[in-house]
């Protein structure tokens, strides 16, 4: 059995969330001693195909005009490709029907959760899968020394608080609601990781990116071994995110030990539970009164439960699911 892991523009989308679950699939495979390739000149049994574009959809039907099987992975729904880039509400509609013809040409489609599935089979998709993209454990973990290079890297001191984030410059990520909290909280310390080219977003994320606040940083795109040291050094985590098909930094939070408040959405509801192993806020009011709240300790640390979710979801496990899929298709 040989996959072909097959991701168009992949150069391209490295540094968001989907590049790093092609990267998690990658070494997933590796870790189970499971043949793949990433060439499509290659021979092959199932081509794995991780994007929506015209190259994709066009492999996906050779694929099957000569026998092979498709697994489609649905990591884009019309829910969280809205408010993201300019007239991305106005084409959303178009997107979906476009989306729906990609993925109706799985023999079986894979999606992160239970949330996305469903929004998947109120498209009218069938056999949907729902896997995790997962987490490398042995990576992102907890890191003193780290911790302590972010903190002198930008700047901040040992007895300042700091809130960080983690995402690409979209309305859908709750930027505006993390400069808004930036405003509201001078006494504690906002970095946000991740870049978009502000060319391609409405003019209210430029201006909020071009905020000048003394507490406020955009510190743009980093490399993974800085969010681990991030996420060893801040004092607290928020994913203030609208829309997300699983949202891959939360599992990164979880992995290092990093307090977490997250939006109460639907996706994290089966998974992330509040008070047990996050704090979930559902405005921008809630998500100020629960970070003062965490940030001078008069909310439980519930670190260690979030860490016990994040071991749930390594990527050993997820590849074992995903070779589990596989072997499905060819009845191995």
């Amino acid at each position: 059995m040989k996959v072909l892991l097959y991701t168009e523009n992949e150069k391209m989308l490295s540094k968001s969330g989907l590049g790093k679950a092609v990267r998690h699939q990658q070494k997933a495979l590796e870790d189970n001693n499971s043949g793949y390739t990433k060439n499509p000149k290659d021979d092959f049994d199932i081509a794995h195909i991780n994007w929506y574009g015209i190259k994709s959809y066009r492999l996906a039907k050779w694929a099957k005009k000569h026998g092979k099987k498709v697994v489609y992975h649905a990591h884009s729904t019309e829910e969280d490709f809205r408010n993201s880039f300019k007239l991305s509400n106005q084409i959303a509609p178009l997107f979906k029907k476009w989306l729906i013809k990609c993925y109706s040409l799985g023999d079986v489609i894979i999606t992160p959760t239970p949330y996305s599935k469903r929004l998947l089979e109120g498209y009218g998709l069938k056999n949907i899968k729902a896997i995790s993209n997962g987490i490398d454990t042995s990576f992102f973990v907890k890191d003193e020394k780290a911790g302590k290079f972010f903190r002198e890297k930008y700047g901040y001191k040992e007895d300042e608080k700091v809130v960080m984030a983690i995402g690409l410059y979209l309305e859908r990520k709750g930027i505006l609601d993390f400069v808004e909290l930036a405003k509201r909280m001078p006494e504690y310390k906002f970095i946000w990781f991740g870049y978009t080219d502000l060319k391609l977003v409405p003019a209210k994320i430029k201006k909020a990116v071009n905020t000048k606040l003394p507490n406020l940083c955009f510190a743009g795109y980093v490399e993974p071994e800085m969010i681990k040291a991030a996420l060893s050094g801040a004092n607290l985590y928020i994913f203030p995110t609208l829309e997300e098909t699983e949202g891959i930094p939360i599992l990164e939070a979880c992995a290092c030990k990093q307090k977490a408040l997250i939006r109460d959405i639907g996706v994290f509801e089966e998974w992330l539970e509040d008070g047990k192993n996050v704090y979930k806020a559902k405005d921008v009011d809630e998500f100020e009164k629960k970070i003062r709240d965490i940030l001078e300790e008069k909310l439980e640390d519930l670190t260690e439960e979030a860490y016990k979710l994040a071991l749930e979801k390594d990527i050993k496990t997820v590849g074992k699911q995903l070779i589990e899929v596989y072997k499905s298709l060819t009845n191995i």
